[in-house]
């Protein structure tokens, strides 16, 4: 994932082409909107023009335009009298990206700016409110403050619920009005590349409604997360993306939250001191702090934890209050047998990342699903830990007797992947699925033929009789990865990181 960092050194003329890709991460990972984006009705003919819709009650009417994108629901207006009054008694939905020509949708151009800003400033002073949903993600904002400031203000006064600003850059430190914050109103909440403001602003602040927050790109310092979660006692899902400036530090102290997910970012410590609904802890591609500093994660009292991952043996792990060494046999204190999910993140060719391996897994001893990555290795030490270094670590309970789900993503046919893989397969008697994702061939030392052989030949000696396996390739660099911060935010789904192949 590229960084703001590297966007604001890059050469000039590459700079805004930097600025789309942090875009384009934060336009994938924003809440959908509530809204119907089919094609439109063609008109009927006249013989056929009979007006039924118009005759359903004003609750079925309002429904219908709060669905539409707001040109085509202020439109309805022109319909008949009895539709003239009802969009502006309608909660507005309103998305900018709709207000962009057809042809540009998710790309608008500077250009697009100011016409764009100007019909947002017309549409909420016309509107009475309430706001039901505002996205506003198409505007370069550091031209447009005075309009920035008066949108936050109208927000506030006709009570919007679920809000998206984003800021178009460069440049990536525009300050975000501290107004933002006095909104008591928002159920969701997501900004994008803006410099958030100090705690010290925060103090009058509240969020009675809010259950979802999410930071992308932002610069802020320490103790704001904290401060904004502590102000919000219903918050269940917390979202953080690329926060690089300084490194994160998170306090999590919260009786409401469910998830917490952070990706793209430099992670210096995170602390779950105490939250009794958490049940999802996903942190993703962190990137490594400056000075040869570790990333520490420290779980306290989370006794709903189910899901987490992506946790790295090159991490300082501590679980209320133990640091976990390698080799070491954790305590009955030291395990949190309420996790099912596990995703662990592992470079095979270090072998001091594999040795913390097998000791990670000990710490969850009723996992029952599996995910493991097999990070790319750029500076291997040592030879490879093969299936001998797993038989001598000793019995894996979780493996033996729990997990019935494996995936093995970015499998290169290294002889320590291929000594992983052996091991489980020769051990775990209640496997039922396992998946093996391929590296991109182009991007391996060994041939498509060649890693198929080696996958083939670790899954030979297969414990259980009843496993459904798998081998499926990947056409992408660094393959593919299940989990979005949208996807593990979304409780309906069982495990945010697997992957279901129809075809497979």
């Amino acid at each position: 994932m590229a960084s703001a960092e590297q966007a604001t050194a890059a050469d000039p003329h590459n700079m805004e082409e930097a600025a789309e890709i942090i875009l384009s991460y934060i336009y994938d990972n924003l809440p959908d909107f509530p809204l119907y984006n089919g094609a439109r009705l063609a008109a009927l003919p006249a013989a056929r023009r009979a007006d039924h819709i118009s005759r359903l009650p004003g609750d079925i009417l309002r429904n219908i335009v709060a669905r539409l994108p707001v040109k085509e629901a202020a439109r309805t207006a022109a319909l008949s009298s009895r539709w003239r009054a009802l969009w502006r008694s309608t909660p507005l939905v309103l998305v900018d990206i709709h207000l962009l020509p057809k042809a540009r949708a998710f790309r608008p151009t500077p250009a697009d700016s100011p016409a764009v800003t100007s019909a947002v400033s017309r549409i909420l002073e016309a509107h009475p409110g309430p706001f039901s949903c505002v996205h506003l993600i198409c505007s370069r904002m550091k031209a447009y403050k005075p309009q920035l400031a008066r949108w936050l203000q109208l927000l506030a006064a006709k009570g919007v619920q679920d809000l998206v600003v984003v800021n178009r850059p460069l440049p990536l430190d525009v300050p975000l009005p501290a107004s933002l914050f006095t909104i008591a109103t928002l159920t969701r909440l997501y900004v994008g590349i803006w410099k958030l403001p100090g705690t010290a602003a925060l103090r009058g602040a509240s969020f009675p409604h809010l259950r979802e927050l999410g930071l992308y790109f932002v610069q802020m310092e320490h103790g704001v997360v904290d401060s904004l979660v502590a102000r919000s006692p219903v918050l269940e899902v917390l979202n953080i993306m690329g926060c690089i400036n300084g490194g994160l530090r998170l306090r999590v102290v919260s009786k409401t939250l469910r998830c917490v997910q952070i990706c793209g970012s430099v992670l210096e410590d995170i602390a779950v001191v105490k939250a009794p609904c958490l049940e999802r802890l996903i942190l993703s591609s962190p990137i490594k702090p400056d000075r040869g500093l570790c990333t520490r994660l420290r779980i306290g009292d989370a006794p709903s934890l189910h899901t987490l991952g992506y946790l790295e043996p090159g991490q300082v792990l501590e679980l209320q209050g133990t640091v976990i060494m390698p080799g070491i046999r954790p305590s009955q204190s030291a395990m949190l047998t309420g996790v099912k999910i596990l995703s662990l993140d592992v470079c095979f060719g270090v072998r001091n990342d594999v040795k913390m391996v097998p000791t990670f897994l000990k710490c969850f001893p009723n996992a029952e699903r599996l995910h493991i990555v097999s990070k790319k290795c750029d500076e291997p030490t040592g030879e490879p830990l093969t299936v001998k270094f797993w038989e001598e670590s000793g019995p894996i309970e979780n493996v033996v007797s729990r997990i019935n789900v494996l995936t093995f993503r970015e499998f290169k046919g290294d002889r320590g992947e291929a000594g992983f893989v052996e091991y489980v397969f020769q051990s775990a008697r209640a496997l039922e699925v396992a998946a093996i994702f391929m590296a991109n061939p182009s991007f391996t030392r060994f041939s498509t033929d060649e890693a198929l052989v080696r996958v083939q030949y670790s899954a030979r000696n297969l414990t259980s009789t009843s496993c459904k396996k798998c081998v499926i390739w990947s056409s992408r660099p660094e393959g593919g990865d299940p989990w979005s911060l949208r996807v593990g935010a979304d409780f309906s789904l069982e495990d945010p990181f697997m992957v279901i192949e129809e075809d497979n």
